[in-house]
């Protein structure tokens, strides 16, 4: 479990793709040490475990249903990457629950800088609306951000400088991939409320 609050940025070292999945090493700076074999850090939002790791860099193996539901898909060495610990019991919670566990991707169609802010507007599949909803949670590449202008599928989000400046936000190109997770709160209760509504045909499900 995490929060979306980005502790660092790392980078890719190594990208190594096999048939079906891909080995990857990412480059850390000095803040993010004291790694441990098993241990899950969020990559781009991605829950991965570390496999090996030393000082300045850690190994996480990527299977099929990863490559294929991330960004990691397009991925190459030197790509920017948002990374954050797993939460502990006694961890602070500064932006929302994020399980890790990537919805879809969706699609960077335009960058709007104003004063104070950046306005970025993302596309996404259209079965992802019900779950992204006005001033809700999302996570985007792990951040934890609040969306608005909500349509059939896309969607805003308002960046703030440090935020910017402290993410791989400011990496992105118009057309640029981006790992969706929708807030698991709100993907929960409408499960239920569906349940609640067509309990027949959620069950045939």
């Amino acid at each position: 479990m995490f929060s979306g609050i980005i502790e660092t940025l790392g980078s890719v070292r190594e990208f190594i793709r096999g048939d079906e999945s891909a080995t990857m090493i990412v480059g850390t700076d000095t803040n993010f040490r004291n790694l441990e074999e098993g241990e899950s850090i969020a990559v781009n939002g991605v829950c991965l475990t570390v496999v090996e790791f030393d000082d300045s860099a850690f190994r996480m193996d990527l299977g099929t249903e990863t490559l294929s539901k991330t960004s990691f898909i397009n991925s190459k060495v030197g790509d920017q990457l948002n990374l954050e610990r797993s939460l502990t019991p006694s961890s602070k919670i500064s932006g929302h629950f994020v399980s890790g566990h990537i919805d879809q991707v969706g699609k960077l169609i335009s960058i709007e800088e104003k004063p104070g802010e950046f306005l970025l507007k993302f596309s996404h599949p259209p079965f992802l609306t019900p779950y992204i909803m006005e001033k809700g949670s999302i996570a985007l590449d792990g951040i934890s951000l609040t969306v608005f202008n909500c349509k059939e599928n896309s969607f805003n989000v308002s960046i703030i400088p440090f935020t910017w400046s402290h993410t791989n936000l400011n990496t992105r190109k118009i057309g640029d991939l981006i790992n969706i997770e929708c807030d698991m709160i709100g993907k929960y209760v409408y499960k239920a409320c569906e349940n609640l509504i067509n309990p027949k045909e959620s069950s045939s499900v």
